[in-house]
């Protein structure tokens, strides 16, 4: 699939795992393994990303801008693993002024691709799991 960029940014240089790691979504989602061996790089925000790990195992998570960091709707809560995540980029944080029910473990989940090392845990904000399953 062909990957969408976002012109106004510069290239991010996310770190990628190097080991095997657990991903698991809150409150009603799937734990899913990932492999590095078999990054999840769905087209859709960056390869590894939390974003391509949700789509790739079919979570249905709001994307309007296609993953290239043009808006707010792909936040997630970090519940665990955030320092593995690596840290917010200015565009990213910027981005991030504009969701709703910001808190200090919000992140887009199109840019935050973790690094292995911990287990990660998100939480999609109810405001945009029902948003998902309403249709809107």
């Amino acid at each position: 699939m062909a990957r969408g960029k976002n012109p106004y940014l510069s290239e991010v240089e996310a770190r990628v795992p190097v080991k095997p790691y657990t991903l698991e979504v809150r409150p009603d989602g799937p734990t899913l393994t990932i492999d590095p061996a078999d990054l999840p790089d769905e087209g859709i925000g960056l390869p590894g990303s939390i974003m391509a790990a949700l789509v790739r195992a079919g979570v249905e998570i709001e994307h309007t801008c296609g993953g290239v960091c043009a808006c707010s709707t792909c936040h997630v809560y970090v519940r665990e693993g955030l320092k593995s995540c690596g840290e917010a980029t200015e565009e990213e944080e910027d981005m991030l002024d504009g969701a709703p029910a910001l808190l200090p473990v919000s992140r887009l989940a199109c840019q935050t691709v973790p690094d292995g090392t911990q287990k990660v845990v998100v939480q999609i904000p109810s405001w945009n799991r029902n948003a998902v399953r309403e249709g809107h």
